[in-house]
């Protein structure tokens, strides 16, 4: 039997598995696919993730952004240089996960990929965990399958507080000259914003919606934009995903079991960042599992107290401005992406040396007063 079972081998279930392997606690790694694996994602990472961590990610890092160019309709650029302590994070996300679970295993995790989580089962003082060829018990359980994954409705969280945005994201081999800049292109696509992100070997290049509405011709969209760069992304791969956005604080832990990664609705709806927040739910949900082996009755319920606490709170802020900003998108241009101090405070609140909560007051006001005649400013 195992101290702890995780579905889902993301960066969520990764994290959770390295920092209970490193307390000496027997973790097996469930996954469906095999690693390394495609995953459909901007790839962008804030470096704060590094002080979770004992370990170089250097590895696991295809190039690093120190500039943001914003653009409106393909035109109107601003471009601004970030003042961060470490550059922003660009990476692959078969290499990332994958890096992130060996080093899991190298503190004695035990991983079986290509191995599909067909059923669950509580039975005494144990989970049954079961698969098409075995049946694996564990004392606890991480939900980390994603935002598609079974897990959260058969631990019975059938009605998770969550708003399902969209993505359509295309991978595009090219020469990168400028592999420092990321792009953003905010008058193209309603209720969010086209990205394309720097890769050693080519771009990211994707188009995503986190506020519902209309629907629009996502693959029309991104093929306009693309020709920037001189990209034909009609000859590339193209990957529609669903988005888990944070909608709300909610209860994250049941019998011996808790959700983690975008099973736990933890990704951004301003941003719709996720590694960073999902990666974070890793840490903490193996630190309340380790305190719940060691005998702490309250560990589980004050996992969700944390991520509630610590991440719900600034995503409440996060979801304000993501209302505003989306509805008025021309005036969020002008009044703020604009700023010169808009990316700078983007970036720190990327790599943690503010919260949304620190700027999100002012942001909002300017944002409002936009709209009333003598307000702005």
């Amino acid at each position: 039997m195992y101290d702890c079972i995780i579905v889902g081998a993301g960066p969520g279930g990764g994290s959770a598995a390295y920092h209970l392997a490193k307390q000496g606690r027997s973790v097996l790694v469930l996954e469906k696919e095999s690693l390394p694996r495609y995953k459909p994602c901007g790839g962008g990472v804030s470096p704060e993730i590094a002080k979770w961590f004992d370990f170089d990610f250097s590895p696991a890092i295809s190039v690093k952004v120190n500039t943001i160019r914003y653009t409106w309709k393909m035109d109107d650029p601003v471009q601004a240089e970030l003042r961060t302590p470490e550059p922003m994070w660009m990476v692959r996300r078969d290499v990332f996960d994958h890096f992130l679970i060996q080093q899991a295993q190298k503190q004695g995790a035990e991983l079986r990929d290509s191995t599909e989580v067909n059923g669950i089962e509580f039975k005494g003082d144990r989970w049954y965990v079961k698969t098409a060829n075995q049946v694996f018990e564990g004392r606890y359980l991480i939900a980390a399958d994603g935002a598609k994954g079974p897990m959260a409705k058969w631990l019975g969280f059938k009605e998770r507080k969550r708003r399902l945005g969209g993505a359509l994201e295309a991978e595009a081999p090219a020469k990168v000259d400028d592999s420092n800049i990321a792009h953003f292109e905010f008058g193209m696509v309603k209720n969010g914003y086209i990205w394309n992100f720097p890769k050693a070997d080519g771009y990211s290049i994707g188009i995503g919606t986190f506020r519902g509405g209309e629907g629009q011709d996502f693959k029309q969209i991104l093929s306009e934009y693309a020709t920037l760069f001189g990209i034909d992304v009609k000859t590339c791969r193209q990957y529609g995903h669903p988005l888990c956005l944070w909608d709300g604080t909610q209860k994250l832990h049941t019998q011996n079991a808790v959700l983690a990664g975008e099973a736990a609705c933890v990704v951004d709806p301003f941003t719709a960042e996720g590694i960073r927040p999902s990666i974070f739910t890793g840490v903490k949900a193996a630190a309340a599992i380790d305190r719940a082996l060691a005998g702490d009755i309250n560990a589980l319920e004050q996992y969700t107290d944390t991520i509630n606490e610590e991440w719900g709170s600034d995503m409440a802020w996060a979801q304000k401005l993501a209302g505003v900003f989306y509805r008025i998108p021309g005036i969020g241009y002008k009044v703020g992406v604009k700023r010169p101090s808009a990316t700078q405070r983007m970036g720190q609140i990327l790599c943690g040396e503010l919260s949304y909560g620190d700027v999100a007051n002012r942001a909002l006001k300017r944002l409002s007063g936009s709209l009333i005649p003598g307000m702005g400013g």
